[in-house]
């Protein structure tokens, strides 16, 4: 696929309800040690807007790329929730309740509010500045994974070995424990009723092809590489020290 014809698609995208749709702001909700936002939005749900330009990431992250995936792919995801819930028993909840609450069966609003959740959280989670973690966050991620380096191995591993598209993530548990994830297609560690593994996400990468296809190609692991440079380690921080108190 080239370029013309991948911005068509993408296009489409923000058009059309379709199979990988594509498309909070809030700290996640939380069951446990997983604690409620007091404003998780409500429907109608709205695309958040970046918080620095759309070539602010190059050139880990390309212009066009950005562009499309924010607003026409995350665009169709609030779009398809929106209308998937719409006179149904989700529709007066906040997102976080929806997460909490949606089943495997209810695949467009399991999917849509997914892709809602995970991208305005992915938003976030990158930044145009150098950033460092915390001691308290280095000194967790040590311990739980015995080095830095060790705990960027894992979690590489993880977004590379993701069948087809999905996610990465380091989660805090219920037990207040560090661990790396991975979740196919829009799920995530929220979903109680769907995935094994639950907790609150504090780190996430996309690895859908639409987030890094445009730059490089089938080539996951130089977009996974790239991914270290722009990851926004003071909103980790932040995400971190909410999960655990």
């Amino acid at each position: 696929m080239n370029k013309r014809e991948f911005i068509k698609l993408a296009g489409l995208a923000g058009v059309a309800a379709l199979s990988n749709p594509t498309g909070i702001v809030a700290a996640p909700s939380t069951r446990g040690t997983r604690r409620a936002a007091a404003n998780s939005p409500k429907a109608p749900f709205e695309v958040p807007a970046l918080p620095y330009a759309y070539d602010a990431l190059e050139p880990n992250i390309d212009k066009t790329t950005m562009e499309i995936h924010h607003d026409k792919h995350h665009g169709a995801y609030v779009k398809n929730l929106n209308d998937a819930i719409k006179g149904s028993a989700y529709e007066s909840l906040t997102l976080d309740e929806i997460l909490a609450k949606v089943k495997p069966e209810d695949k467009a609003i399991r999917n849509n509010a997914g892709g809602h959740y995970n991208h305005s959280l992915f938003w976030t989670l990158l930044s145009p500045r150098t950033t460092t973690p915390s001691d308290q966050l280095k000194a967790a991620i040590n311990s739980s994974f015995t080095s830095w380096e060790k705990f960027q191995d894992i979690f590489s591993t993880a977004a590379k070995g993701v069948f087809g598209s999905g996610w990465a993530w380091l989660i805090v548990t219920p037990g207040k424990k560090l661990s790396v994830v991975s979740t196919p297609n829009q799920d995530n560690p929220l979903m109680d009723n769907i995935v094994k593994e639950k907790g609150t996400p504090i780190l996430a990468l996309d690895v859908w092809e639409h987030a890094y296809y445009l730059k490089y190609h089938n080539v996951r692991p130089d977009y996974i590489k790239a991914f270290w440079n722009v990851v926004n380690w003071n909103e980790v921080d932040k995400l971190y020290k909410a999960a655990i108190k």
